[in-house]
This record gives C-alpha cells, structure tokens and sequence, in this order.
C-alpha cells in the first residue's frame, strides 16, 4: 500500500492522503487583495485531490510584502478579496486550506522575480523595511530601520489579526512564517540581529520575538485551529543559526502548544552555500523530530512521487509516518513574461534561493507530499 496516499492527522485536522499543495508566491495581488488570477489558479490546484492546499505566503501588513504585488490579509479590503476566492474554491471542492502568515522584514519592498526581483527604494516606489538591527540584506539594499518595542507590538498585533481574520475565513490550518531569511529569520540569526536589548545576543533572547508572535497568534485562535511554524534549520553561514539553534528553538515551540514544524534552510544571507542534491535537508527534519516529536515537514529537492515514496519507505521505522514530501510543479500567472525568469525562479524553488525559496513534512503519525506552482515560500 502506498504511504504517500494514505491518510493522516495534522491536529485535529485529518488529511485524506499525504499530498499538500505548498505556498508558492504568485506576485498578482492588487494592493494585497486577491484577484480573479487567485481564484483560477488556486480553484485549479483544489481540485487536484491533495490532502491539503496552502495558499502563498501572505503578509500581515503592508510593510511586510516581498514585492508591492504580495498577498495580504491586513485590512477589510483584503479580508473580502480572499474570503471570494476562498468561497469559489469551497464551491467545487471539499480540500482543506492553510495560510502561511508572513512579513519580509528587510527583504520587503522588492521587484517580482521576473522584473529582477531587486531592493525596490522608497524613493522609487518602494517602502522603508524594518528589521531587528539596521543591516540591509544585500549591499546596494535600502538600510532598514532597526524595531523599537513599540514596533515589536505593532507587528505581533498585526500577526494576530491576520490570524483572526484567517480564522474567520474558515482556514483549516495556520503557518507562521520563521525562514528564508524574513522577518522572524532575522531576529533568530546572529548574523541579522545584533541587538543588545533583551530580543538580541544570546538564543534565549534571538528567540524572544519569534516566540512571543507564536504565543499570541496560538492564543488568537480556537485550540483545534493547527498552529504550525516554518523555520530554516541553517543559514549555511559560519556564525550563523544553525541546526542546533533549531532543535532548541524547535523545543520552546513544543511546549507552547505548536502542531508541526516545517524544515527548510537558508534564505538569510547572500553568503549562503548550500550543498543541493535530492533530499539535502530531510536530515534536518529527521533530527528535529527525533528530539522533540513534533510533526515535522521536511523540504528540499523532493520533485516526483517516486521519490517521496521512496523516502517514506525508507526513513526509520520510528519516524517514517511523520514524513511529508515536496514534489514542485511550475506554472504562474503571466507565463510569457516569466520566460525570461524561468531558470532563475526554478532555482528558488530547488533550494538555491536568491530572496525565496522551496517544501516536505512529517509528523509522529503523519506524512504529506507537497506539490504548487509559482516561487514556493
């Protein structure tokens, strides 16, 4: 029998097969609301069969957008434009659906991939970026603005009423976005945050923010709301965060009530070797869940069934029924402009990030294979 197509529980949520469609940035919102592009492309993925469909990384707030055409769900506006979507898609399919909540932090207010995907200035129609310390993401990028507390609030409120509004959208499952190098990132890696407040220095502080939004948004939301969380398990910079910085990071969001960890790497820094190859950051996972037994996604160059199924029968008996896989599709909105972008946006999603990135998962009795279109998140 195959393990890829067999049922699990994510929470209280039960999947019917292990299949989940992952969040892959579209770049086609309208001021961060949802347009017919939305309604096609995710109305075709729901009737795809999969277990589970999440919908792109979407920004709690303005600021927090990749790039000006970002999803959002920050106001009435944006709330109305999804709940459309979502309705069509709930029309013809009984798929469950998840978000993943997000802000960029410095590597907000970019260009979408296919126009080049660079730092986008105030000045020329862009945004003042915010992060933990003062340290652009690349050299040529606009400085971002350190966060003072009353930022820190600020954001944490935004995370909640995104959150909220999630809910009220009837969103089966919710993400916290904490990789690739934005927001929650930042504050993690001593390589982006360099504060000597109570947030910065030593990992018990890196990981203060990250934990208290996760706090807050699990607490926003009915108890038999999943609450998972994205993380990169390595900056694959000397100095940087590190798996071992994850499995301890991994454990504080254990006993504060999380439902899965989704592991991917990198996405932080430029400087970034990655050692791509199938699989590459599976053994990430691995360890994540052998020492915490939270679920766990597993992520990385996980591209046809085979090989997710693959993976599942070989993975260690005590663990192989919490393994999800990735397998990644390609199709996005305005193909023919894209064709340009083709190469450079494929690489994203195998591993090689420039400012995104690519998805598996696991958990202690369950498995899912992910499977989307556009730049996966």
């Amino acid at each position: 029998m195959s393990i890829l197509f067999s049922p699990i529980t994510l929470g209280r949520q039960v999947l019917d097969n292990r299949v989940v469609i992952a969040p892959m940035c579209q770049y086609s919102a309208d001021e961060g609301r949802a347009t017919d592009w939305h309604q096609i492309h995710l109305g075709h993925l729901a009737l795809s069969g999969a277990g589970l469909m999440f919908i792109e990384a979407t920004a709690v707030a303005p600021e927090g957008r990749i790039s000006p055409a970002d999803l959002g769900l920050w106001s009435d506006e944006t709330e109305a434009a999804l709940a459309h979507v979502l309705q069509s898609i709930r029309r013809h399919s009984p798929i469950p659906i998840a978000i993943q909540l997000a802000h960029a932090g410095r590597k907000a207010s970019t260009e979408a991939p296919w126009a080049g995907g660079q730092s986008i200035a105030p000045a020329s129609g862009g945004w003042q970026t915010v992060a933990p310390s003062a340290l652009p993401y690349a050299a040529d990028d606009t400085r971002p603005a350190a966060l003072d507390e009353a930022g820190l609030a600020r954001i944490c409120n935004d995370f909640v009423a995104a959150a909220q509004r999630a809910q009220r959208l009837g969103f089966n499952v919710i993400e916290l976005h904490a990789a690739h190098g934005y927001l929650l990132h930042q504050f993690l890696s001593p390589l982006s945050n360099t504060r000597d407040d109570r947030y910065g220095g030593t990992l018990e502080n890196r990981m203060r923010f990250p934990l208290e939004v996760f706090d807050a948004l699990r607490a926003a939301v009915p108890d038999d709301t999943p609450v998972g969380i994205r993380i990169s398990a390595t900056d694959w910079v000397d100095g940087g965060w590190d798996i071992e910085q994850s499995v301890a990071f991994a454990q504080e969001l254990q006993r504060r009530g999380c439902a899965f960890i989704d592991v991917s790497s990198g996405g932080l820094s430029p400087l970034q070797e990655i050692p791509v190859g199938p699989g590459y950051q599976v053994a990430f996972a691995d360890r994540i869940r052998r020492e915490t037994g939270l679920p766990t996604i597993a992520v990385g160059l996980i591209t046809e069934p085979e090989q997710a199924e693959t993976i599942l029968a070989s993975a260690r008996p005590t663990w192989w029924r919490s393994l999800a896989v990735c397998c990644t599709t390609r199709a996005g909105p305005g193909t023919q402009r894209r064709n340009s972008a083709t190469r450079s946006m494929r690489r994203n999603s195998t591993g090689v990030p420039s400012r995104g990135h690519t998805k598996t998962c696991s958990s202690r009795d369950k498995t899912a294979c992910r499977t989307g279109s556009g730049d996966s998140t």
